[in-house]
């Protein structure tokens, strides 16, 4: 059994832990074996927090057995994307500027997930500071296909999801971080509504933007830890005091009635055939479970990067322009050359990005209000190889931008494969703080289907099948 835990969801792990059937240890063993083989071949840590999360291990383990779990998250290990402080532990954003930088605090999501019991078991590689390249630690490999790349910024984690190196992750998300990589490598990714979770402790790219959640295999394993991140923060003022539901309690409900919108125009144009044939197979799945299909119009959808791109750029220009001045050569080329362009936006090019956004906001609410979710497909592409990465990557926010923009929560899961064998992503999003929504369509289709249960068949990876 052992040799198959890394690849177990949380609920089925937490379920085990609780009936002792497995204890912490035998997880943190065998996701640490993982990660000694096949991390050096894809690069998603880091930081790897062994000696402490074995001794972490060691103490749930005593407690569970005495007196049974705290929480359906004791035990279990989690991994953090290294822009998020992690108290005593090196958090470096993937920048030269951080290569010493050990927190005196966690970030507040960081807290709440050990406050359930989890336990730390490493960082995951990220671009620099969300923004830039991977120059200083080196790029993060997909584990479908080692030539590609494993997407940006939160590629680490996605990454050590899909080829068994963790079982439940943490990731920020601007413009698509979450998504973007959670989609080409085939796991499930999650932007809450602005404001449900708090960023304190989250080096920052754009303030008005900036968002963090959880990365899983499963639906219903993101909702368990979005429930556990939520909630207001102090330390946060932009954290919503509204109160935190139980985000799985919709799981089990059918989608009968619920009437889903879809956007043709755009989201659907410009689509790779194969992701367009499985994202319109995916629309009539959600039919055959008792959706109704509308059509929303959402002229505006195609004309928001450069709006997206000013406001990200001028804030976190305003973020780093004092570390900038004084460091500028102890930045990677890609993040200075992006984070610099913020100074050069004008107050007015602010200011009409801030009108187009707020324009888009209200097409976004009025195309909803007759709506329960939104779908899209996540990607017009499947994952792209490092060279492009290096040279260029494609716009991989296309379909995500828009629900930062909005503030609205957003996911991604899988919905089928091309045929070279690498996973296509699919988009549900919902109105503002209505993530129960969001969750409830997106199992539906997850258990309709078998996408999830895929596992990466890459050559390199596959000796460590049978433990």
């Amino acid at each position: 059994m052992h040799s198959t835990l890394p690849f177990r969801s949380v609920t089925e792990l937490a379920d085990l832990i609780g009936r002792c059937e497995i204890s912490p240890v035998d997880l943190v063993e065998a996701l640490l074996k993982r990660i000694e083989r096949l991390n050096p071949q894809l690069n998603s840590y880091i930081t790897v927090c062994a000696e402490s999360a074995l001794e972490a291990a060691g103490k749930a383990e005593q407690s569970i057995q005495a007196s049974g779990p705290d929480t359906p998250l004791h035990g279990i290990p989690i991994v953090h994307k290294d822009n998020l402080w992690t108290r005593g532990v090196l958090t470096t954003a993937h920048s030269k500027i951080l290569a010493d930088f050990v927190p005196r605090r966690d970030a507040t999501p960081v807290a709440r997930l050990a406050a359930q019991g989890m336990i730390l078991l490493g960082k995951t590689n990220t671009t620099e500071f969300a923004c830039g390249d991977m120059a200083e630690y080196g790029p993060t490999r997909n584990p479908w296909d080692l030539g590609r790349f494993s997407g940006a910024s939160s590629g680490g984690s996605a990454s050590a999801l899909a080829a068994g190196l963790a079982v439940a992750a943490t990731g920020s998300d601007t413009a698509g971080s979450i998504r973007a990589p959670a989609s080409m490598c085939g796991v499930v990714g999650v932007k809450p509504t602005y404001g449900r979770v708090s960023r304190y402790g989250l080096d920052p790219l754009s303030w008005s933007m900036d968002n963090v959640g959880p990365m899983t295999r499963t639906v219903a394993d993101a909702a368990l830890l979005l429930t556990a991140m939520s909630g207001y923060d102090p330390l946060d003022p932009k954290t919503s005091r509204r109160p935190v539901p139980d985000f799985t309690s919709e799981l089990g409900l059918d989608l009968t009635g619920l009437r889903l919108g879809v956007s043709k125009a755009y989201f659907f144009e410009g689509l790779e055939p194969e992701v367009e044939r499985a994202a319109l197979s995916a629309l009539e799945q959600f039919e055959a479970l008792g959706a109704e299909l509308r059509e929303v119009a959402l002229p505006s959808a195609g004309d928001l990067a450069a709006c997206g791109n000013v406001l990200v750029m001028s804030e976190a220009f305003g973020r780093h322009a004092e570390r900038l001045r004084a460091h500028a050569s102890d930045y990677g080329p890609k993040a200075r050359r992006r984070i610099g362009a913020g100074a050069f936006c004008s107050a007015a090019e602010i200011e009409h990005a801030a009108q187009l956004r707020a324009a888009w906001n209200l097409e976004l609410a009025d195309g909803m209000r007759e709506v329960d979710a939104l779908i899209t497909p996540t990607l017009p592409a499947t994952a792209f190889s490092l060279e492009t990465q290096l040279a260029g990557p494609p716009d991989t926010s296309w379909a995500t931008r828009h629900f930062n923009l909005s503030g609205y929560p957003a996911l991604t899961l899988p919905c089928g494969f091309d045929a070279a064998g690498l996973p296509i992503g699919l988009q549900v999003a919902a109105k503002p703080f209505q993530e129960s929504m969001m969750f409830r369509v997106a199992h539906a289709y997850e258990q309709a289907t078998e996408w999830h249960e895929r596992r990466p068949e890459t050559p390199e990876l596959e000796d460590d099948r049978d433990g």
